[in-house]
């Protein structure tokens, strides 16, 4: 099940400027807040033009990252909003709000499927980011790192600072090969919400996480991201069956707790709350045949707002415990 799906993870270091950097606790919105700005800056040559009635949009960097549409004729998703971008943020967990000049930040990114082509420019633009500022009174930065994490974890550069030059290096990993060799035999699986972790179930944000809601909600952005960001293809999976498993699966503790964060959206010109869950949550079942699943989510994240680093999670089994 969506054994080709690809990911390719990558580090990125900012080194703050001669003033420093001031930051939000949470820095996921600014993080991706800024770096869409830009980007469309570097990618759009008609700048008036509405992403959807751009006659450029389906060969333009922006438009297929940032304003994905379904092609001609598609059966899938042919409401623009419920598209997800196949790439996600990974602010640092750390809450500090001041960095001295010089000090560096490090965040992860994740790209997903043929968003992985488009590296060079997710280079340029954090690099362009830094001479433009970010944060409280827009400060200056230096793009000092970028770094591919690899499969066996080995870390590899794929842009040269002295050289301005920008290798990529790293085609990602597959689903197949993210999980190869690896099975769940535990009776129980540990799982930990690191980031506010919105699910939606019955088309409402919920309280408590039901195993077949996570699965529910990981279906929907894996098969999703697979079919538009993987040349349009659709697995064949019995969907009802899947989720009619995940509801023989019990919850057996959990100790979630629901934190606030308010976002401004310039879109829509205006604060928007953001807040999700996080904590620890225990289920006891037949997991095995959502391992790889589940790991794929731990990657690419779940729920709403991934983009801006919600919905990330750890995994781990019984003889595991956090």
């Amino acid at each position: 099940m969506f054994t080709d799906f690809r990911v390719a993870r990558y580090e990125v270091v900012l080194e703050a400027g001669p003033k420093g950097l001031l930051l939000p606790p949470y820095k996921g919105s600014t993080l991706r807040g800024g770096f869409g700005h830009v980007f469309r800056r570097i990618c759009c040559s008609q700048t008036e033009a509405v992403c959807s009635q751009c006659m450029l949009a389906q060969a333009c960097a922006y438009g297929q990252i940032f304003e994905p549409s379904p092609p001609a004729g598609s059966a899938v998703l042919k409401n623009l909003s419920d598209i997800p971008r196949p790439f996600v943020i990974e602010p640092p967990l750390e809450t500090k709000t001041h960095y001295a000049p010089g000090e560096q930040l490090r965040f992860g990114l994740v790209l997903i499927g043929q968003a992985i082509q488009y590296l060079p420019y997710f280079v340029l633009t954090f690099k362009e980011l830094g001479n433009i500022g970010l944060g409280k009174g827009r400060l200056t930065f230096v793009l000092a790192e970028f770094r591919a994490v690899m499969a066996d974890g080995r870390v590899v550069p794929v842009y040269n600072r002295a050289t301005n030059m920008v290798t990529s290096g790293n085609a990602g990993v597959t689903l197949g090969e993210l999980t190869a060799g690896e099975t769940f035999a535990a009776s129980e699986l540990w799982l930990n919400f690191i980031t506010m972790t919105r699910l939606k179930y019955d088309h409402s944000l919920v309280t408590t996480v039901p195993f077949h809601v996570l699965i529910r909600n990981l279906l929907r952005r894996v098969s999703t991201l697979y079919y538009f960001f993987h040349g349009y293809r659709q697995e064949d999976v019995d969907y009802r069956q899947l989720i009619a498993q995940a509801e023989m699966v019990d919850t057996i503790r959990a100790s979630l707790r629901l934190v606030d964060w308010e976002r401004y959206s310039h879109r829509q010109e205006t604060k928007m709350n953001m807040g999700g869950l996080v904590g620890e949550i225990v289920y006891a079942g037949d997991i095995a045949p959502f391992w790889p699943l589940l790991k794929l989510g731990e990657v690419i994240h779940v729920g709403k707002g991934c983009v801006f680093g919600l919905g990330k999670y750890e995994v781990k089994n019984e003889h595991e415990q956090y």
